[in-house]
């Protein structure tokens, strides 16, 4: 089994996190832990991502990854934060052979197939199909899916709590990617919680 995959079956939604103020971050992993979203990921698309990780993870139950990692800089940096999984939104050899060398769990991004061959190549099978709706959509990934049967997905950009049961339902996905589930600014702890246990009754 791969060694992200008992982090991508924890829930069927992850939420992806674009966080600006770290002193946030407590309050909005709780309230997603306490709706039934553990797994959890940062991206780091701010100056504030790591000290968002570092903030989170003492969250108890909380799984607290790096999303938008790009080079093994971001990787090594996410790591000393305390990530426990890292994600791209892209595949390169370089960046998935610094993952494999430091054994986290890496979920690469993939749009076509020959991503998938070269993440195949390098020993990873369970990919972030991304950008989801952009890259064509479920059609697309059905597409895709057929000639991988042992390829798994967390299909990642444009799903909406309205849209995610269609992509659960189907048997290569595991889980999705969801960015609808905190707003910006400071929390709405409440209107989190709701979100979280909407997305985890998705199950």
């Amino acid at each position: 089994m791969s060694a992200i995959e008992p982090i991508m079956r924890l829930a069927p939604v992850i939420p992806v996190l674009v966080i600006d103020e770290p002193s946030h971050g407590v309050a909005i992993a709780e309230a997603l832990v306490a709706g039934g979203l553990r797994v959890l990921e940062v991206t780091l698309r701010t100056a504030g991502a790591l000290e968002v990780i570092r903030a989170m993870k003492q969250v108890p139950g909380a799984v607290v990854g790096a999303g938008t990692v790009l080079n093994a800089r971001d990787l090594d940096a996410a790591i000393a934060a305390g990530a426990e999984f890292i994600v791209s939104p892209g595949l390169t050899e370089m960046l998935a052979h610094a993952a494999l060398d430091r054994e986290i769990p890496f979920l690469p991004g993939v749009a076509n197939a020959g991503d998938i061959m070269r993440g195949l190549d390098l020993g990873l099978d369970r990919f972030k199909f991304f950008p989801a709706e952009a890259a064509g959509g479920l059609k697309a990934l059905k597409a895709l899916a057929a000639p991988f049967r042992n390829v798994r997905f967390c299909p990642t950009g444009g799903i909406t709590q309205a849209s995610a049961p269609d992509w659960l339902a189907e048997d290569a996905v595991l889980c999705v990617g969801g960015s609808w589930l905190v707003g910006k600014g400071a929390p709405d702890v409440q209107a989190i919680h709701a979100a979280a246990e909407a997305a985890a009754a998705l199950a």
